[in-house]
């Protein structure tokens, strides 16, 4: 992989984004090798002099950045097909595994056409390869005509896959395929536009996933992968622009983060809904015309969009793009006969809950009310910190409410009696589903800075016991899971518990155990959601269940479903002891399947005896598993109190391996995150503090420093609120 900076390791060039070259690649190969890059092959024949080695030349690329060139060299088999506009699409596996490229050869077949129409602009290749790679650290890379792809993200095995898979490798495809026009057609001018890159291809995946599988219900889904991760993230004071001057090229990884990502992607949501489909389907289509086989900067999208909308895009999103944060929008509201006034206030949220800075965003508000099912009513722009908005036609009684379909990259302060118009919707599941699950996630985010009371959000929390959506469950599940991190350092975290298995018993009910026929993806996905929480949190019937599906599964008598397997092995693991654990260590040696050994080394760290977690901690570093999984090994010990502490600690014994193995990447980045940041206590932050300052890693600075931080929230919360906290699950 040759993104960033890597292609002058394999060949001399001006290795920057604005300097594009056509290429001429030839490889000498071993003879019996499957050999690639981006064009097709236009002469194969046998090196001279030797038996052994073969020549492959490929036709000229077109004009391109030198980050997009590929060679692979190996042994695969292939799945082809050619989509409606005669492309040849190919999905390369490890050999005997070709059956895997079927489901992602289906999706991309369908992809390429879908954005050839949306962007009005054919696929400028020949030809387009996926590949599974078997040790690979990013996810995917778009090389042109040749991506490069995790084998978790490509191959899908259509008895041992689960859903949550199929959709992920959905979704990776989508975005890869994305970026053969937005980023290869037309590619930033400097790193410090990757955001442009990536932010676009992080949004019209899921265009085109909603496009192939609108039974997924993708859309709602990115609110919880996408939008309320980057709302966390930016809350904090160690945050970035989504706009990062990069001066030397070694600072790129560390802006390969959720908000060039998710922030980006979540902006231009916004975005296309401000502008609408049409417009921004033109402006792109204008953009991407001007630009072919060029650099262009940010500027130059809003240029484009602007003129096709004639809305002030670059005056709106300018502001997105080069401040960090986002505002919280305080609202309150007032009868006036049949209609209803709304005052809106704006200021920067912080996670801390301290006001700082320039609140002033370009935001724009929409709204809906009990009879408009979701839909705005109203759309203005907040400009200023303060206005007035009238409603027209909404009875007292009836409920007003912001961002319907959480389009706006804000967080909402409902005044009481607002809030109180909206919990029997949430109850009777009137509000649609990506609504109640954006109130509960602002409670919680209001609740961690100190705004609102975590009992309150913990009573609004109850509301949801009748909630059947899966997405909305996912949502929960997260921030439950940030407040029980913190709850295992008190003396009621078993009552904590005890609140879960209530909340969770009643969906669990409904699903049962065994899927049902004709059921949804989305009911599969939660089915395992719900199950293991609730193995998680103890419940004796489901913890018996599981024990009894795995011992018949791990013996062969019966197979468990793929979308139950995480949630039995966690289940089993963490209510068992060492048999269970060489059980399912067994199981991974015998896995053929790499999203399934993934699976389970995932959930090994889930064991509660400490002589277990460190085992999984040095089996980590064994040559059983890949490099690229390792720090996900170690992240998986990372949910109780005493694995916090042992990982950590073996982090700073193993820190000379680690950091050789990872310096200068985003995994090293995924490693310190996900060993440090749920401490609770000033003295575990000054030890991280002074470890790092003897052990420094540049490229993970920013990481640490919000690590550090997410300790010091985590513990000003479990002060203010845990007295509170304890009454109330007690009571």
């Amino acid at each position: 992989m040759f993104a960033a900076t890597d292609a002058r390791r394999a060949f001399p060039c001006w290795d920057e984004p604005a300097v594009k070259a056509s290429f001429d690649v030839t490889l000498v190969v071993p003879k019996d090798k499957v050999a690639l890059s981006n064009m097709p092959v236009v002469n194969d024949s046998p090196l001279e002099g030797s038996t052994d080695w073969r020549v492959v030349q490929y036709d000229k690329t077109p004009i391109m950045s030198t980050y997009l060139l590929a060679f692979v060299v190996g042994e695969y088999d292939f799945v082809e097909a050619k989509d409606s506009d005669g492309v040849l699409i190919r999905v390369y596996t490890p050999v005997g595994k070709k059956e895997q490229g079927n489901f992602a050869l289906e999706v991309a077949v369908k992809t390429l056409p879908f954005y050839k129409k949306y962007f009005k602009i054919a696929y400028p290749l020949p030809k387009m390869d996926l590949i599974a790679i078997a040790d690979f650290a990013a996810g995917a890379m778009e090389n042109w005509g040749l991506v490069t792809y995790r084998e978790t993200a490509l191959l899908i095995d259509p008895k041992n896959s689960s859903s949550a898979a199929k959709q992920w490798v959905a979704l990776v495809v989508g975005h890869e395929l994305a970026h053969q026009w937005f980023g290869n057609l037309v590619t930033m001018e400097w790193w410090t536009h990757l955001w442009l890159n990536e932010g676009f291809a992080s949004f019209i995946e899921y265009l085109c996933v909603d496009h192939v599988f609108p039974e997924y219900d993708i859309w709602t889904q990115f609110v919880t992968n996408d939008l309320n991760r980057a709302l966390d993230l930016d809350a904090l004071n160690n945050s970035h622009p989504i706009e990062v001057a990069v001066g030397h090229p070694a600072e790129v990884d560390e802006i390969f983060d959720i908000i060039s990502y998710s922030k980006g992607a979540s902006v231009i949501r916004m975005l296309h809904d401000y502008i609408g489909d049409d417009s921004f389907r033109k402006g792109l289509h204008n953009y991407l015309n001007k630009f072919a086989y060029k650099n262009a900067f940010t500027e130059d999208l809003w240029e484009a969009l602007a003129e096709a909308s004639g809305k002030p895009v670059a005056k709106v999103m300018g502001v997105w793009t080069q401040k960090m944060g986002y505002p919280a929008i305080k609202v309150s509201e007032k009868q006036d006969g049949k209609n209803r006034v709304l005052t809106l206030e704006q200021e920067k949220f912080s996670a801390d809950g301290k006001v700082s800075g320039d609140g002033l965003w370009m935001t724009p508000i929409s709204i809906s009310t009990s009879t408009s099912s979701g839909k705005a009513v109203k759309k203005v722009l907040l400009e200023k910190k303060t206005m007035t908005v009238t409603v027209e036609n909404v009875k007292p009684n009836e409920w007003v409410k912001l961002n319907p379909g959480l389009v706006g990259l804000y967080r909402t302060r409902y005044s009481s009696n607002m809030l109180d118009k909206l919990l029997p919707a949430i109850k009777d599941k009137t509000i649609p589903p990506r609504d109640r699950l954006g109130l509960e996630n602002d409670l919680f985010a209001l609740s961690r800075a100190g705004e609102t009371s975590a009992v309150d959000v913990l009573k609004v929390v109850e509301a949801f016991s009748g909630e059947d959506n899966y997405t909305v469950w996912s949502d929960l599940h997260s921030n439950l899971s940030e407040l029980a991190g913190m709850l295992q350092y008190t003396d009621f975290y078993d009552d904590f518990k005890a609140f879960g298995r209530k909340l969770f018993k009643p969906i669990a009910e409904k699903l049962g155990w065994d899927p049902k026929e004709g059921e949804s993806h989305l009911d599969a996905m939660l089915r395992g959601l719900v199950m293991g929480r609730l193995g998680g949190y103890g419940e004796q019937s489901t913890v018996e269940v599981a024990r009894k599906r795995f011992e018949v599964h791990a013996n062969g008598s019966s197979q468990l479903p793929a979308d139950l397997r995480s949630a039995v092995y966690r289940t089993v693991l963490s209510n068992g002891g060492e048999q269970e654990f060489e059980t399912l260590l067994k199981l991974f040696r015998a896995a053929d399947l790499h999203e399934e050994k993934e699976r389970i080394m995932r959930s090994l760290g889930a064991v509660k005896d400490e002589h277990l977690i460190q085992k999984v901690l040095e089996f980590s570093l064994s040559d059983e598993i890949r490099s690229q999984d390792t720090p996900f090994v170690i992240g998986g010990t990372c949910g109780s109190k005493v694995g916090r502490e042992l990982a950590w600690k073996f982090v700073q014994d193993k820190w000379s391996v680690l950091h050789d193995r990872y310096k200068g990447g985003f995994l090293l980045a995924r490693l310190i995150k996900s060993t440090t940041e749920s401490f609770v206590t000033d003295d575990k932050a000054k030890e991280i503090e002074a470890f790092f300052k003897e052990n420094p890693a540049p490229a993970a600075e920013r990481t640490i420093q919000q690590s550090l931080e997410n300790i010091q929230l985590s513990k000003t919360w479990l002060q203010r609120d845990q007295d509170a906290i304890k009454k109330f699950l007690k009571g």
